[in-house]
C-alpha cells in the first residue's frame, strides 16, 4: 500500500513538473510571437510613413477638365439613340 502511495505521489509530481515546463515553453513562444509582431508592425509603419512622405513631396497631378452637364454639348459628344441602338444590334444584342 505504501508503494502505491509513493508511486502515485511520484506521478503527480512528474505531471506537475511537466505542466510547469509546458507553461514555460508556451510563454516563451507567446513572447517570441509578440516580439515578431512588434518588429513587423514597426517595419510596416516605417514603410507607410516613407510612402506618405514621398506622396506629400510629389507635385499634385494636373486636374482633369470635367465636361459640362446638361446642355447640347454633352449630348452631342455621346451620340444619338439611333447610333447606340445600331451599335447594340451590330454587337449581337437582339433587344
Amino acid at each position: 500500500m505504501a508503494d502505491r502511495l509513493s508511486k502515485d505521489d511520484a506521478q503527480k509530481q512528474f505531471a506537475k513538473l511537466q505542466r510547469a515546463e509546458d507553461g514555460k515553453k508556451a510563454m516563451s513562444e507567446y513572447e517570441a510571437e509578440g516580439a515578431a509582431m512588434r518588429e513587423k508592425t514597426a517595419r510596416l509603419r516605417a514603410l507607410r510613413l516613407a510612402r506618405d512622405a514621398e506622396l506629400a513631396a510629389a507635385p499634385p497631378a494636373p486636374a482633369k477638365k470635367k465636361a459640362a452637364k446638361g446642355g447640347k454639348g454633352a449630348k452631342a459628344d455621346k451620340g444619338s439613340l439611333a447610333d447606340w441602338l445600331k451599335d447594340r444590334e451590330g454587337s449581337g444584342h437582339k433587344n
